[in-house]
């Protein structure tokens, strides 16, 4: 059991004097483990206030470079133009706070590497920016009963859902399938402002430090859909639905590569 130290006392202090943390809510954070998808728009406010807050260990899973056109958002890679993003995130993580320990996974998450990487860490935290890697990381997480923060945003809007393995209702429940090929724009092609991704990512951030201090409301069984131009809040129930080839009854036992092509739609015999 990690003790705090007179200069962990020192850095946490705001911390420490919310009675939903206090010292022993700061020792789980700093007893927790973390495993960020992405290190953009999202993963960037998520591994800065999670390494800010003390989370022990973050894992840090991104297999692109930095470009100039991420920095209008992607706030903690400054001067790191052409560094892989996990690599790049990890550096700014041990500048900021030597209390947490980095691990970078220069690298995308695939069929092949999701569950051994899922399985290391408590908490994993969905900063992606496609179907594919989103239905993937939410049947990785359940198959290894792993909880999952998922985030995506685009333009001014956004959306947010926790997941808890076996207990709530998880990302299928609300999509079974992604849209067709095409049809939905990327932020690639439509564009995101920076504070949607800065929005949400604190967001994320806060339901990791509630999942880890077990205390709190969760974004469980509903999602929140934000409109920031309109100032448009909605929460959306969800429902756990039984037929969920994720969580439902038959659920699907293992990866496979076509479960996440196309509409990444999974036919149960």
């Amino acid at each position: 059991m990690v003790k705090l130290d007179r200069s962990q006392i020192r850095r946490y202090a705001r911390q420490l004097l919310i009675p939903e943390i206090g010292g022993r809510g700061q020792e789980k954070l700093l007893e927790a483990s973390v495993l960020v998808v992405g290190a953009g728009g999202l993963g960037s406010p998520v591994i800065q206030y999670l390494a800010a807050a003390g989370v022990g260990m973050i894992g840090i899973a991104d297999g692109d470079e930095v470009d100039e056109t991420n920095l209008q958002r992607q706030t903690i890679h400054a001067g790191n133009l052409g560094m892989n993003k996990a690599e790049s995130a990890a550096q700014f993580v041990e500048k900021l706070n030597p209390d947490v320990k980095v691990e970078a996974y220069p690298f995308s998450v695939t069929v092949e590497n999701a569950r051994d990487l899922v399985r290391r860490y408590d908490i994993v935290v969905d900063c992606t920016d496609t179907f594919p890697a989103r239905f993937l990381l939410n049947d990785a997480c359940l198959l290894e009963s792993t909880p999952l923060v998922h985030s995506a945003v685009l333009r001014f809007e956004g959306q947010i859902m926790t997941i808890i393995p076996h207990e709530t209702a998880c990302y299928r429940c609300f999509l079974p399938e992604a849209p067709p090929p095409g049809s939905v724009p990327t932020c690639r092609e439509a564009g995101v402002i920076g504070v949607t991704t800065g929005f949400f990512g604190v967001l994320q951030a806060n339901e990791v430090i509630k999942l880890i201090i077990s205390k709190g409301e969760l974004f469980t069984n509903k999602l929140l859909y934000v409109d920031l131009l309109h100032n448009d809040f909605n929460l959306i129930e969800i429902s756990k639905h039984p037929s969920c080839p994720a969580c439902g009854e038959r659920r699907i036992k293992e990866l496979r590569s076509e479960y996440y092509v196309e509409t990444c739609r999974i036919e149960t015999d």
